[in-house]
């Protein structure tokens, strides 16, 4: 079978690998029917999650249909339709009885798939628990409402709930991106009084303004002086980092009121400071991951009662054996405008590192062959600095 696999720091490739086999009487294996890409996964790519195994088939967000059952698994059977928690757990072990799933202390606990063992890129998947990590879609749910329960869905669902959300709260939820949606609803679920989303990506805000009309927008450059205005008691009752930068770090603790709670969503790529001295007297209750991504079944339901939909997050589908384009563009994305010009710096570079715009295809006032041909001119001065350095 096909399976995309973690081959060194900075490689994926798809592989032809044997199917898997029951290992335990409490495994099942999966055919996979829909995956998705995480960002995690890109994590794993760039050498910021040191648990992953090289050799390992990457992916942990998916969907698919029951082939082969353990005999010591009783919650389903072949032929259901189900969703692949990102978690791996017993059940049994203290913190499995506690809900703290992500903590497990069976060897393959918390976050294993697609990580520390084969995950879902991949035609078939062997899942280890399965009476605990898989869960039956209802009928009247399709793969593509139920894909990201079992990750990014789950985690915005955890993020939430562990917050302590009042309907007398203002909440702040730094990041937009995939898994920011997904916690701006299940923040929504909760009902506060008012609900700010910070994002620096025209599109992204574009995208929470279309879809989300009654939430609050606002950019990083702005974020505390518009906290301060619309919120009651001096900044953020909640804040959800989700962002995942240093600045966006800061920011969160930054933007909360004195004994308010910050939860860090985002998964980093280098350690990250909390200055005490500066923080004094703000008494900040914080929270921090990994997912206990126990609330799976809750979560369908929520999708079957119309109440949560994930759908409109994608945007692009390929084939297994086109894994490579898929990657690329998530990787890749450049960032637009409001008008769908490619944002850059003063030097012509785009977000994405290496790529730079020039001409009429960029953000800018005029748009001659004058201004184009300087454009080109700048942008190949610092690729050719930038060359001397490599």
């Amino acid at each position: 079978m096909l399976a995309y696999t973690y081959i060194e720091h900075g490689k994926f490739q798809l592989l032809e690998k044997p199917r898997p086999k029951i290992k335990d009487t409490r495994d099942a294996i999966v055919r996979v029917t829909l995956g998705s890409i995480c960002t995690s996964d890109l994590h794993i790519k760039h050498g910021s999650v040191p648990r992953a195994v090289p050799g390992v088939t990457v992916g942990h967000e998916m969907v698919g249909v029951v082939e082969e059952v353990g005999s010591g698994v009783v919650s389903v059977r072949p032929g259901d339709r189900v969703t692949v928690n990102v978690e791996t757990f017993c059940g049994e072990c203290f913190f499995c009885r506690h809900g703290y799933v992500n903590n497990c202390t069976d060897s393959n606990g918390g976050w294993a798939l697609g990580c520390r063992i084969d995950g879902g890129q991949a035609e078939y998947i062997r899942v280890p628990y399965a009476d605990q990590g898989l869960n039956r879609i209802p009928d009247t749910v399709s793969d593509e409402q139920a894909l990201f329960v079992g990750d990014v869905l789950a985690t915005g669902f955890w993020a939430a709930r562990i917050s302590e959300i009042s309907e007398e709260d203002t909440v702040l939820i730094i990041g937009a991106g995939p898994t920011g949606i997904c916690t701006l609803l299940c923040t929504m679920l909760k009902k506060p009084r008012r609900i700010i989303v910070c994002e620096k990506s025209s599109e992204r805000i574009q995208f929470v303004r279309e879809h989300y009309p009654d939430v609050l927008l606002t950019n990083p450059e702005n974020c505390k002086d518009f906290v301060l205005i619309n919120s009651d008691h001096g900044g953020a009752d909640v804040v959800l980092e989700v962002a995942g930068v240093e600045d966006t770090f800061r920011l969160a603790w930054e933007c909360a009121r004195p004994n308010g709670i910050v939860t860090i969503v985002a998964l980093y790529d280098k350690p990250q400071i909390l200055p005490l001295p500066d923080m004094y007297g703000k008494n900040l209750v914080f929270k921090t991951g990994g997912v206990d991504g126990c609330d799976c079944a809750e979560i369908l339901s929520l999708i079957e009662e119309g109440k949560i939909d994930t759908t409109p997050l994608i945007t692009h589908r390929f084939p297994l054996d086109e894994i490579e384009e898929a990657y690329r563009i998530f990787e890749n994305k450049l960032e637009l405008d409001e008008y769908g010009y490619i944002k850059t710096d003063s030097n012509l570079a785009t977000n994405v590192s290496g790529v730079f715009a020039v001409g009429d295809c960029r953000t800018k006032q005029l748009r001659q062959m004058i201004t184009a041909a300087s454009d080109g001119a700048n942008a190949g001065t610092v690729v050719a600095k930038l060359a001397e350095r490599w």
